[in-house]
């Protein structure tokens, strides 16, 4: 269900709009592999006729579930637009589109939400990695591209008498 203001209700004045949002109505599921929506997206809004457009103004609120890039650890992070505005033309290049009478807010909300997903999200900005002994270092190796351990392995090889 996307979310629609109606033309002729702008006509006598302001309209609220107050309710939630589910991710498969933004069409938000599955785009990211490490962060999804955690739940719905709350909204309460109010929208007014312009001259020739649409203001919508108010809050937009989620939980995003995340996974750290570094060490694949789950956390949440609270999504907030605490004055989310939206400007839409009703004639014009940028016109938005109109059916039944009604623009669909829901195209800008998806938009908006998903320009502040995480890239790479972390669960804590010092976070280390994966725990391990690995210190980064690249292993020097001999003249063949081989490891220094495993040349000294086909030595031991090379000992056996078959």
């Amino acid at each position: 269900m996307s979310l629609g203001v109606n033309l002729q209700q702008l006509e006598r004045g302001v309209v609220s709009l107050k309710g939630e949002l589910a991710p498969a109505d933004l069409e938000l599921e599955g785009l990211d592999e490490v962060v999804r929506l955690e739940g719905v997206v709350n909204y309460e809004l109010t929208a007014e006729k312009l001259e020739k457009s649409i203001l919508i103004q108010g809050y937009l609120g989620t939980r995003l579930r995340c996974e750290c890039v570094r060490c694949l650890k789950p956390f949440t992070r609270a999504l907030e637009f605490r004055d989310w505005t939206c400007h839409l033309a009703l004639e014009g290049e940028d016109q938005a589109p109109v059916a039944n009478d009604c623009v669909d807010l829901t195209p800008s909300i998806r938009e908006d939400i998903l320009l502040e997903f995480p890239q790479h999200p972390l669960c804590q900005p010092e976070c280390g990695g994966l725990p391990g002994k690995s210190t980064g270092r690249v292993k020097e190796t001999g003249g063949s591209g081989q490891t220094s351990k495993a040349l000294s392995d086909w030595a031991e090889l090379n000992k056996l008498k078959l």
